[in-house]
Order: structure tokens, then C-alpha cells, then sequence
């Protein structure tokens, strides 16, 4: 505690130094302007001064902080040049010189405010109160007051204010805040729900798990506040180059007046050059981007990772769960021997009933769908990699690899039958061949076209997977991807990225697993995939909700748009100031002119930025 009083007595101290600091200045200028004016001084030249000293406070207030701080700002050489116009009696001019300035701070801080209203907009999807069921009945609390586990009712058309699990009800909701789904989710008891999703039909009862900045949008809206208050290097680049430029403008200034001995061109200079375009463009343009791919469904941790995003040359992509939907699913039965297929169903789906493979979830899954009865299985011996031998209505049964079936002595005939697409489960009873299921992982719908974007984007795309080599060029074949390696172990993975990386390469890779996080943390930009596991998406510098990969290629859109306009403005900014400086020298530019030029131009930068600008109603629409 004491340590922390003393650092708010030093920050005080400092505070109160630099507002005795504040004050000196103005009673220079105002000393200065004094001895030298007061003999020729007019009515109206005593309004300007006025209006100079009321209107230029705040410039004069941050040009005062900056020269404490030792930094060169724009603020510090418009403070000059009011000072050396009023020196000269130029009341008049320094006026609309403050006029204009303070115009153009007003439009930027709104222009920034609409960037940061945007943002904010996704704190309003959330409620402020709740209906929470108790003993004594249901009674309206704020958010802040509800507790894990206690049930929330929700009417229709109502938002879900927790993360939680309906306990009663049936209804549909539209999660697309969340899970990006363009349909509305059916809700039953037992089912999962989140915070800002809309209620559409029924009304339903929920046990909270998550509140507040726990929940899965609590923690979007954590990340997108995180990365507004990000710096992105070229953000650094933007400001050292704002200072170099003030530095260029004082020393033009210093040379016109050592030539020209001319007050007024001199001035003129010092208005004129600026880059106030570049110091407010480029953050608003990263503040857009950032806004605006969180409303396209995608959470950018930060301004550093935005910029590297625009420079990202490779893609590497997971296959299981990234590409595909990562829940097997049959394709068909092949039968054998006169077997009937419902029969092969039902061998398999005893069998492996209390297996947790994914293979076999898929088998009993589809035995259900069919309305296929399963028994139990006995004398169960599982064999890692390969299946199941166990009996299956008295009858020694063999469900697995044509590997496993031939060393359990069952003969397979050879018809040319095996796919490198798809995991072939073959069914055997009595040593006597029943039927083949084959089952694949789904491709996501959008993975071929999102491959397809990446690649005319100029991306080189490359699969890597823990998937048979056979099935990851099967998959590759399908997507079109450039590159394809299969069989890869977490560390294989982490060993080819830093490969890619050695060669040059800006990687972005692609994941949702565990087993992707130390490659998501050792790529230039990890990706992950929104509902993959809590440790792929805290290693990810992006997140994409819904799992869309069509918003992948939406984020590199933005983040290269991002970059481009903050080129324009650097190379715009750095073509009006040497255009204006050398008008201003040769006296083609009074000082009024000259600052009608400094604020046009970077009112014009600030709106190149704020192109990027979420627009409020896309906020709306996001949501429903």
C-alpha cells in the first residue's frame, strides 16, 4: 500500500508540474504579445488575442505536455507559429489559423469517436437486467447480480444474458453473434446457450455456467477493447515520422526566414507542413480494422498482428476440424456375400457401442438414425489402431482394418474397392466377410471456396495434418491447396513453419485443436478456429467466430486495405508538405491559406481512414 501511495504522490506532484509548467507558458506569450503589440493594438486586434488565448488553450495545453516530454508534435509547431504571427501583430491571422485547427481536432475526435461507438455498440447486445427464478418466484435483477447456477428465464425476442444450459423451454436462437450460423438454433433442455444471442420463439429457462466477462461474448468484447488499446509498429513507424516532419517544417521555417527575411512566409512554412494527417489516420484506420473485422466475424488481438496479417505470403491449414467439420459421417455401406446393409449396421453399432472412437460414434450414430436395434457385445478385446474383436450374438465378430480382419484369419476379396477418401471399418462375424462402412470427415462448406479466395489473394496454401498421408492428398486434391504433408506430429508441424519462416516467408497457420497450439504459437499470425479448444484459441493472435473460413479471407482483405490506405496517407501527406513548404517559401501562401491547405489535407487522410469505419447499421445486422 505504501508503495502505491508514493506512486500517486509522484504522479500528483508530476501533474501539478506540469500544469504550473502550462501556466508559465501562457503568461509568456501573453508577456510577449504585450511588449511587443501593445502600442499599435486595436479593438479588433484585442478580440483575436482574446480568442487566440481561449481558442488555442488546448493547443497550447498539449504543446506544453509534449515539450515536457520531449516530443515533437504538431500541437508544439502550431503553438510557434501563433506565437511568432502574434509577435508580428498578425492577430487576425493567428485567430483563423487556431480556427481552423481546432475544426479540424473537432471532426478528428468525431471521426474517432464513431470508430470507438462502433465497438462499444457490442456492449449493448448484451441485457442490463434478467429475470432470475428463485424460491419466492421470478424477480428482475441487474446482470452484475446473478450468480453461477441460478436460473434465468428468458422470453422470446428477449437476449440471453449468460453462458448456460436451458434447463426448460424449447425454442430457437439466433446465435450468430457467436457461432455465425445464418439460422436460428434449436434449444431444447440440455442444451448449450450464450450471452447475446436473441431469444426468437419460446420461452426458456437457463442454468448460468458464465456471466459476465467470462462469458464467450464477454471475452470478444475483452479482446476487440485489448486490441484497440494495441500499438501496431507501423503505428510507431507513423508516429516518428510525425515528428521527423514537425523537425522538417521548423528547419524549412528556419531557412526561409535566414533568405527570405520575410515573417510572414516563415510562418507560412511552419503551418503549412504537418502531419497531422499521419498521426490521426493511421491509428483510425487500425481502430477501423479492427472494428470492422470483429464485425465480419473475426477477433484481432491486436495492431500488431493486423499489420501482419496485411504481409502474410502463406497459409498453412489444419485439416480436422479446421477444414473439415471434424465429426465423421458414413457415406455408404458396402455389403458382402448377400449381407444386408441394416444387418452390417447392427453387427457394427453392438460392437462398438461403448467405444468412444470417433469412428465408432459415427457407426452408432447411424445404427439410431436407421432405427437399427444393438444389442451388447461381450468378450470385448480392443486393439489399439486397428478395432474390435468381441461376440456379437454368440458369433465371433471382427469390426476394424482389413489389416486386423486378415490376422483374425477373415479372407478379403480384392475388388478394388479401398478409396484413399475415406476410413473403411470392415464387419466380419464368423470369419466370414459381412460388409465395409466408409466413413470421411466432412469438408467445411465454404473450405473449397475459401482456398480458392486465398489462392487469388496470391497465398501459397499448404495442408498439414496427422491424417493418413492418403486421405490428406485426397483432401488436398479436393481443396487445391499448393502443398500437402500427412502423418505429422504436433512437433512436425511446429518444425515446418519455422522451416517456412527461415526461408522468408510470413506464415498465418490455421488451427482448433490442442495438438495445433505450439504451431499457431510459433507461426507470424495464429489462427483459430472459434469453437476449437480454450488453449488453440488463447495461443491465436485471431479468432474466427462461427468457424466460417470465408472470413479468414475477409480479415487478409482488410488487413492489406488497413495497410494501403495508411501508404496513401503517408506518401499524400509527404507530397502536400513538400508542395505547400516550397509555395511557402517563395511567398506564394499566406498563413491563412497555408492553414486552410494543413487542415483540408488532413481532414482528407482522416477520411481516407475512416473508410474502414464499421458503419453502425452493420452492427444491427450483424446480430440478426
Amino acid at each position: 500500500m505504501s508503495g502505491a501511495k508514493h506512486e500517486d504522490d509522484q504522479h500528483n506532484h508530476d501533474e501539478r508540474w506540469r500544469e504550473w509548467a502550462r501556466v508559465a507558458f501562457v503568461a509568456i506569450i501573453l508577456l510577449l504579445v504585450w511588449l511587443q503589440a501593445v502600442p499599435r493594438i486595436r479593438g479588433i486586434d484585442l478580440v483575436a488575442l482574446m480568442g487566440i488565448l481561449i481558442g488555442g488553450h488546448p493547443i497550447f495545453k498539449e504543446a506544453i505536455s509534449d515539450l515536457l516530454e520531449r516530443r515533437m508534435t504538431m500541437e508544439l509547431s502550431m503553438t510557434i507559429a501563433l506565437m511568432a504571427a502574434s509577435v508580428i501583430g498578425e492577430f487576425v491571422t493567428a485567430l483563423l489559423i487556431t480556427v481552423f485547427v481546432l475544426v479540424a481536432e473537432i471532426l478528428e475526435g468525431m471521426t474517432v469517436g464513431r470508430g470507438r461507438r462502433a465497438i462499444r455498440e457490442l456492449l449493448d447486445l448484451l441485457p442490463q437486467v434478467a429475470e432470475v427464478r428463485s424460491a419466492a418466484g421470478l424477480a428482475t435483477c441487474a446482470l452484475s447480480e446473478i450468480s453461477l447456477n441460478d436460473v434465468v428465464l428468458v422470453r422470446p425476442g428477449g437476449r440471453i444474458p449468460v453462458d448456460g444450459v436451458v434447463v426448460s423451454g424449447h425454442s430457437f436462437v439466433d446465435q450468430s453473434t457467436i457461432s455465425g450460423e445464418s439460422m436460428p438454433a434449436e434449444k431444447i433442455s440440455g442444451t448449450p446457450v450464450f450471452a447475446g444471442t436473441i431469444n426468437q420463439s419460446g420461452v426458456l429457462e437457463i442454468r448460468a455456467e458464465k456471466i459476465g466477462r467470462d462469458t464467450a461474448f464477454g471475452r470478444i468484447i475483452e479482446a476487440v477493447e485489448r486490441a484497440e488499446r494495441s500499438r501496431a509498429p507501423i503505428q510507431r513507424t507513423a508516429d516518428r515520422l510525425a515528428g521527423y516532419l514537425v523537425y522538417f517544417a521548423l528547419g524549412c521555417a528556419a531557412l526561409t526566414l535566414l533568405i527570405t527575411h520575410n515573417a510572414r512566409s516563415t510562418i507560412s512554412v511552419i503551418v503549412v507542413a504537418g502531419a497531422c494527417g499521419i498521426a490521426a489516420g493511421t491509428p483510425l484506420a487500425i481502430l477501423g480494422a479492427i472494428g470492422r473485422a470483429a464485425q465480419k466475424g473475426a477477433i484481432i488481438k491486436g495492431g500488431l498482428y493486423l499489420e501482419v496479417l496485411s504481409s502474410v505470403d502463406t497459409v498453412v491449414l489444419d485439416k480436422t476440424g479446421t477444414l473439415t467439420l471434424g465429426t465423421p459421417e458414413i457415406f455408404d455401406v458396402r455389403v458382402y456375400d448377400g449381407a444386408d446393409a441394416k444387418h452390417v449396421m447392427r453387427i457394427a453399432a453392438t460392437a462398438e457401442r461403448f467405444s468412444e472412437h470417433p469412428l465408432a460414434k459415427a457407426i452408432v450414430k447411424r445404427a439410431a438414425d436407421w432405427s437399427v436395434p444393438m444389442g451388447e457385445p461381450s468378450a470385448f478385446r480392443y486393439s489399439p489402431g486397428k478395432g474390435v474383436v468381441c461376440q456379437v450374438e454368440n458369433q465371433p465378430t471382427v469390426i476394424g482394418t482389413r489389416s486386423l480382419l486378415e490376422l483374425e484369419g477373415v479372407l478379403i476379396p480384392d475388388d478394388g474397392s479401398a478409396s484413399a477418401q475415406f476410413s473403411e471399418v470392415m464387419v466380419a462375424t464368423g470369419k466370414r466377410l459381412l460388409g465395409a462402412i466408409r466413413i470421411a470427415d466432412v469438408l467445411r462448406p465454404e473450405a473449397i471456396a475459401a482456398v480458392a479466395q486465398m489462392k487469388s489473394l496470391g497465398l501459397r496454401t499448404i495442408l498439414l495434418t496427422g491424417d493418413r498421408k492418403e486421405i490428406a492428398s485426397a483432401t488436398a486434391q479436393e481443396l487445391g491447396v499448393d502443398e500437402v504433408q500427412g502423418e505429422l506430429l504436433p512437433n512436425q508441424k511446429v518444425a515446418r513453419i519455422l522451416q517456412l519462416r527461415a526461408e522468408g516467408k510470413v506464415v498465418a497457420m490455421v488451427g482448433d485443436g490442442v495438438n495445433d497450439a505450439p504451431a499457431l504459437m510459433e507461426s507470424n499470425v495464429g489462427i483459430a478456429m472459434g469453437s476449437g479448444t480454450d488453449v488453440a484459441r488463447e495461443s491465436a493472435a485471431v479468432v474466427l467466430l462461427g468457424d466460417d473460413l470465408l472470413r479468414l479471407t475477409e480479415v487478409l482483405k482488410i488487413a492489406r486495405r488497413c495497410r494501403a490506405i495508411i501508404m496513401a496517407n503517408f506518401a499524400g501527406t509527404l507530397a502536400v508538405d513538400g508542395v505547400g513548404v516550397l509555395l511557402a517559401a517563395l511567398g506564394l501562401l499566406n498563413p491563412v491559406l497555408a492553414a486552410m491547405i494543413h487542415v483540408s489535407s488532413e481532414l482528407l487522410f482522416i477520411l481516407n481512414s475512416a473508410r474502414l469505419l464499421p458503419r453502425s447499421t452493420q452492427t444491427g445486422a450483424a446480430t440478426r
